[in-house]
């Protein structure tokens, strides 16, 4: 593999070193980047419902609703193009690496486009599906087709932060999350008022607000990414890795659409229980909505450890250092257990003073509130414990299974137990239900770790993608052209290769 990458590219080699000292160092931005993120969001939602009333605060909801299906689709193609990326990292193929970056970004743009041309069309007919409020609609009209505007540079950015995690870079990320951040918080006061020289968009400013903010972030991206010389750049003779490359993408696919579904699974069942739990009425809905809060921080260690143990087995993986995957999954864990732990022990300390900060301190619904914090908020250790499961199965193309346990979990297990038990245990089946899920999430999961067959299975090996698309290879002193690379199959006919190609058909046939 060529190695022509300049001393500043960020890529960090996963596949060395300290496994928890990686893991952090890794797992920490990405904890960052989830937690600004969200952290706007809270506070954009301040924006809106304080200047433009609560009809506005819905449209946003409406709209956000839509947006986080679609990020749930990319979520599972974007974490599908890094265990990719991760795996040839690992083995040292930087073309396979520009190849997967390029059939990512040649398939996600097109597509992008459509949905966005689409969404502007069917918003209203959307909105109608999703029951918005008639004097939220044309409000939320206005919020949902600039978002469909936005789409191609949101899933983008999305896209490329998840591709540089691949590479071992959670830092670059997370600066760049800062500056969207950033111009978001300035920009959506400054076009929802139309102060200064600015006009006064009202709920369209805080959506392109929003927008203009990605698009500086990702525009600043590829430019650094192209200065330090980053191994996911194409450089003008590489353009033609943005056709698709049938044998990747149908590897994304493949993988991506189960991971993507997780989210969606997720997401409808919430949905469900939202309806459960308006039945008991506004204080306990606006209590909920409160722990809602606090479970967006909660769960973000959880999700930054997946993270970081999917793109530390995959580059393990790539390069056959299956001694360290165990190790891998051992200390994710552990710093799950540890930092959700602390989180929960925090919220439980302090919940009052929390709750009360989004309620009033005086509202009845913060006594409420308190008591499904106590119910329901200690089970996100077990799902921690399940996401670092999956994290590293997936990161060895296994998601179908896992799928499956997150559809019994949510439907059979979680609303089965708010259904089943709730003519005995009154609300507190209700709360008791995300618990049980999550133990359930977490005991499926382990027993797919340890007995599942996800250690058997590939995703798409370095060999298989260079045979299959061309055969390209690249030559040590490669140039920034790759003009230098040449077809070959002359990997088929070395020794090693030709027993581990034998040992792949052996393992197959058991």
């Amino acid at each position: 593999m060529s190695d022509t990458h300049t001393a500043t590219d960020k890529k960090r080699d996963l596949t060395k070193g300290s496994i928890p000292k990686t893991m952090l160092l890794f797992a920490l931005p990405t904890l960052g980047s989830s937690a600004l993120q969200s952290l706007n969001g809270s506070i954009n939602a301040v924006w809106v419902g304080r200047f433009l009333g609560e009809e506005a605060l819905a449209a946003t909801a409406n709209g956000n609703i839509l947006m986080f299906i679609m990020i749930s689709f990319v979520f599972g193609f974007g974490m599908a193009a890094t265990i990719l990326i991760g795996q040839a990292m690992g083995s040292r193929n930087e073309v396979l690496i520009k190849r997967t970056m390029g059939t990512a970004l040649g398939s996600i743009i097109p597509i992008s486009v459509l949905v966005s041309a689409g969404g502007w069309i069917f918003a209203p007919m959307l909105l109608d599906l999703l029951g918005t409020p008639p004097s939220a609609f044309d409000l939320a009209l206005t919020y949902l087709r600039m978002i469909f505007i936005a789409m191609p540079v949101t899933l983008t950015f999305t896209l490329m932060m998840m591709a540089l995690r691949g590479t071992g870079d959670s830092t670059t990320p997370l600066w760049f999350i800062i500056i969207s951040v950033v111009i978001d918080l300035v920009l959506t006061p400054t076009l929802i008022l139309g102060l200064g020289p600015f006009p006064e968009w009202g709920i369209f400013g805080s959506a392109v607000a929003t927008a203009a903010a990605n698009a500086i972030a990702l525009i600043g991206m590829i430019i650094t990414l192209y200065w330090r010389g980053s191994v996911l750049t194409l450089s003008m003779p590489e353009l033609r890795f943005l056709r698709a490359d049938r044998e990747i993408l149908k590897s994304m696919f493949s993988k991506g659409l189960p991971m993507g579904l997780q989210m969606i699974v997720i997401s409808s069942a919430a949905l469900t229980m939202l309806s459960l739990i308006n039945r008991e009425g506004v204080q306990t809905t606006a209590a909920y909505s409160a722990t809602q809060q606090l479970w967006t921080y909660v769960q973000m260690p959880a999700m930054a450890l997946s993270a970081a143990a999917s793109a530390m087995v995959a580059q393990n993986i790539g390069a056959d250092q299956w001694s360290r995957v165990a190790g891998i999954t051992r200390w994710g864990l552990i710093f799950n257990v540890v930092l959700t732990g602390t989180m929960i022990g925090v919220l439980t300390a302090f919940d009052s003073t929390i709750l009360g900060f989004f309620l009033g301190s005086d509202s009845p619904a913060v006594p409420i509130g308190r008591h499904i914090q106590l119910m329901a908020t200690w089970g996100f250790v077990f799902f921690g414990i399940a996401q670092v499961f999956f994290g590293t199965m997936r990161a060895n193309g296994y998601v179908i299974w896992p799928l499956i346990v997150m559809v019994i979990s949510m439907y059979p297990v979680r609303l089965g137990f708010a259904f089943g038990l709730y003519p005995v245990l009154g609300t507190d089946a209700l709360w008791l239900s995300f618990p049980a899920g999550m133990v359930a999430t977490a005991v499926m999961g382990g027993g797919l770790y340890l007995h599942g067959g996800w250690r058997k299975g590939k995703n798409l090996s370095a060999e298989e993608a260079a045979q299959r698309s061309e055969g390209y290879r690249a030559q040590v002193g490669t140039c920034s052209s790759c003009r230098d690379m040449a077809p070959t199959t002359s990997w088929k006919h070395l020794p090693s290769l030709r027993i581990a190609d034998l040992r792949h058909k052996l393992q197959s046939i058991d």
